[in-house]
């Protein structure tokens, strides 16, 4: 018997780790696109200033 739930305890513990390591990874993943959104968005915004900026001070 004490194999037995030696044998569920090892299976147990697969699955947690698995399910831990799972959600680690998707957070992971999920900060890098938030950086990357940010930044790109931060480069966006940049350019458009910089072309509305030019183009309000060459208006007469």
């Amino acid at each position: 018997m004490r194999t037995f739930w030696t044998v569920v305890g090892v299976i147990a513990a697969i699955f947690i780790a698995w399910v831990v390591v799972d959600v680690v990874l998707r957070l992971a993943v999920f900060a890098v696109k938030l950086g990357l959104v940010a930044v790109v968005a931060l480069v966006v915004f940049l350019l458009l200033r910089r072309v509305f900026t030019r183009r309000g001070g060459q208006t007469p």
